[in-house]
């Protein structure tokens, strides 16, 4: 099963999504019991989501 996970679990606490991926905790969570077509769906906003997280200030 492919995964966006790179181990680095470290969720932002405003947007409840993951600085090492950009899943939210429900997608983190739900991740196993998502088809393909659901899966692939998230991996496509995740590159737009991580440019989002890097400017979000800290």
């Amino acid at each position: 099963m492919k995964s966006p996970c790179v181990k680095v679990c470290l969720i932002d606490e405003p947007t409840r999504q993951c600085l090492g991926c950009g899943r939210t905790l429900r997608e983190i969570g739900g991740w196993g019991q998502m088809n393909d077509a659901e899966r692939d769906a998230v991996m496509e906003t995740l590159p737009q989501r991580m440019v989002h997280l890097s400017q979000v200030p800290s």
